[in-house]
């Protein structure tokens, strides 16, 4: 009797409940869903399973973001480690938020990268030194993504080879490789074959998986734009990142 009691009063005991307790909810929550595509209702979002490096992108769209409220959410496991951060567009817009973001989403811990939105009918060389200007890549950081995903009246062969002095202006000047974003149609339609090389960031969305080649040089995998997410008040693309913790280390600035 007496090594029972101690045993109910033990506070490892409780521990073990609770987290039993906890475990069973999540199994009858999860009842009828896909388990490796469920929801996750404080994200309010699916979330894609296997994959362990969750991340956001934002603009001045999301308003002013409490960065600390981002990197403290958490469910089952699922945290922010990641943010893309719009820096600039074209050749004269800069997001009036990204010194903000950049400054406090590093200071919260997460681990930040800046994105250029590219206009194909500008100059590509242009666009890279107006980005390259704005944004300082530190050691740790995530290497420089443009997105591109419209052509804007100009030709595949024009946005593409803009696209190449950008990229390589970038690339020169880092001596990091950028990351192209852009969404899968846009892809397999213009990029396909032509950029394989640098390492992707593609939005396909509301999909369980993925719906591209297994050889394509995808990192980053946009899965919804529809997340919620604490300390910010507008909805909120989310993405994946393919590898794991140690791969998305090696990923990192120098």
């Amino acid at each position: 009797m007496a090594g029972l009691l101690l045993i109910l009063l033990s506070p490892f005991y409780y521990g073990y409940i609770l987290r039993f307790g906890s475990a069973t909810w999540r199994w009858i929550l999860d009842i009828g869903q896909d388990t490796k595509y469920r929801t996750y209702k404080s994200f309010n979002v699916r979330i894609p399973g296997g994959y362990t490096v969750h991340g956001i992108d934002v603009s001045s769209y999301q308003g002013k973001i409490n960065w600390q409220k981002v990197k403290a959410m958490e469910e089952d496991g699922v945290q922010i480690k990641f943010a893309f951060i719009k820096a600039t567009e074209g050749v004269l817009l800069s997001d009036p938020y990204f010194q903000r973001n950049w400054r406090e989403a590093a200071r919260a811990g997460i681990t930040c990268g800046a994105y250029h939105f590219f206009l194909p009918q500008k100059s590509g060389l242009w666009q890279a030194r107006f980005f390259l200007q704005t944004v300082r890549v530190e050691k740790g950081d995530l290497p420089m993504v443009v997105d591109v995903e419209k052509l804007y009246r100009t030709t595949p062969e024009k946005m593409r080879a803009q696209l190449t002095l950008f990229i390589n202006q970038v690339e020169a000047k880092t001596g990091v490789k950028p990351i192209i974003y852009t969404n899968i149609s846009f892809y397999q339609d213009y990029l396909q074959g032509y950029f394989d090389e640098y390492p992707l960031w593609i939005a396909h969305y509301y999909q369980p998986q993925l719906n591209i080649g297994s050889k394509t040089n995808w990192q980053f995998w946009q899965h919804s734009d529809k997340a919620r997410i604490n300390g910010i008040n507008q909805k909120v693309d989310m993405s994946i990142f393919r590898g794991d913790t140690v791969a998305f280390q090696k990923l990192l600035v120098k």
